[in-house]
C-alpha cells in the first residue's frame, strides 16, 4: 500500500463502522496524517467513541480511552512513579497518554489541573514527569469529546487548550436510511468485531511525509494567512484566531490534496476545512454573544469577503 492510498484505505474502513459520516471521516483522517489533534463537541450517541477505536483498529495502532471526571488526576493521565522496594529505586508507569492514540471522552469534566496535563503531550508529543522527558508514540493522536448538553459541574476549555485542537466537528445524527442500515448491521455483532487492520503506522508516517511535499502556491498562502488574520480585526471577535490557526490549515489543505489524489492545493480545499479550524478559536464579543451570532458565522462571512485567488 502506498502513502497516497493508505488515508483513503483507513476512510473505507471507518466507513464500514460510521455510516452516513464520509465528509467528517475525511477530514477526521486528514487530520492524523496532518499532525493535528480533533475535538468531538457532540451529542451522545453519535459514534465518537466507534470512531476513535475504529481508527487505531485501522492501523493496528495502540488505543487507550480516559473518561474524564471531576476526581481525575494528572498523574492518572501521563503516569506515575512508584517506589520498587526491591531495586530500591522508583520506577515510572506510564498512563494510558502513551498510546498512538488517545480518546480524551468528555474531556470538559475534569479540572482545568488535570485538563492541562494533556497541554504538553499534543503540543510535543511528548509529557515531563519527575523532571524527565518522555517521547510519546508516533503517530500520536487525540480525539476529545465534550457534550454541548449537560453543563452542570463542567469546565469549560480555555483558550489555549483549544488552540491545541487542529479541528472541531459535530458528527451529528445520520438520516433516517442510515440509521435504519445501522439498525440491520448492527443486530447480529458490533460493527467494531469486523473490522481488520487495513493500513500501518509506516504507512500514515510516510502518507504525512507525502503530505508535507504536496506545493502550496504562493497566492494560497497569503490566502490563508489572509482569513487568519481577517478574524483578528472584525469587530464581533474579542479574539482571533492564533498563527497556529494558519499552520493548520495549510497543514490541513495538504492532506486533503493529498486524501483526494491531487498534485497540489486549490481554494476549494483551504475553504472547505477553514471553519473547522477557525470557529473554536475565535472569542465574540459580548455584543456579539448576545445579539445571537456564532463563531462560525463569523468565518463564514470572512470566508465570503475575502477574494478567492483565481
Amino acid at each position: 500500500m502506498t502513502e497516497i492510498t493508505a488515508p483513503r484505505a483507513i476512510a473505507a474502513n471507518l466507513a464500514k463502522v460510521l455510516h452516513g459520516q464520509q465528509a467528517n471521516v475525511r477530514k477526521i483522517v486528514a487530520a492524523w496524517v496532518a499532525g493535528l489533534h480533533v475535538l468531538l463537541d457532540d451529542y451522545p450517541g453519535t459514534g465518537k467513541t466507534t470512531l476513535a477505536k475504529a481508527l487505531a483498529r485501522s492501523l493496528e495502532a495502540s488505543f487507550s480511552r480516559v473518561q474524564f471526571t471531576p476526581d481525575l488526576l494528572p498523574s492518572d493521565i501521563v503516569g506515575v512513579s512508584i517506589f520498587d522496594a526491591q531495586t530500591q529505586s522508583f520506577r515510572f508507569h506510564a498512563g494510558p497518554v502513551f498510546a498512538h492514540v488517545l480518546l480524551a471522552d468528555e474531556i470538559n469534566r475534569a479540572s482545568p489541573r488535570t485538563q492541562s496535563a494533556l497541554l504538553e503531550a499534543m503540543a510535543e508529543a511528548q509529557v515531563t514527569v519527575d523532571g524527565q522527558r518522555r517521547m510519546l508514540p508516533q503517530p500520536y493522536f487525540v480525539i476529545a469529546t465534550q457534550n454541548p448538553v449537560e453543563q452542570a459541574g463542567t469546565y469549560p476549555l480555555p483558550e489555549a487548550q483549544l488552540d491545541r485542537f487542529g479541528i472541531r466537528l459535530a458528527l451529528g445524527y445520520v438520516d433516517a436510511a442510515e440509521e435504519e442500515r445501522l439498525l440491520d448491521y448492527s443486530a447480529a455483532h458490533h460493527p467494531l468485531d469486523q473490522l481488520v487492520p487495513c493500513a500501518t503506522v509506516a504507512g500514515l508516517l510516510a502518507a504525512r511525509d507525502a503530505a508535507a511535499a504536496i506545493p502550496v502556491a504562493p497566492v494560497l498562502r497569503r490566502y490563508i494567512v489572509s482569513l487568519v488574520q481577517a478574524t483578528r480585526t472584525h469587530p464581533a471577535v474579542q479574539m482571533g484566531a492564533s498563527p497556529r490557526a494558519s499552520m493548520a490549515i495549510f497543514q490541513l489543505a495538504r492532506a486533503l490534496a493529498l486524501f483526494d489524489g491531487a498534485a497540489f492545493v486549490t481554494p476549494d480545499s483551504i475553504q472547505d476545512i477553514a471553519p473547522d479550524v477557525l470557529a473554536h478559536r475565535l472569542a465574540l464579543d459580548s455584543q456579539a454573544r448576545y445579539s445571537g451570532s456564532t463563531a462560525a458565522e463569523v468565518v463564514r462571512e470572512i470566508l465570503a469577503r475575502i477574494p478567492v485567488p483565481l
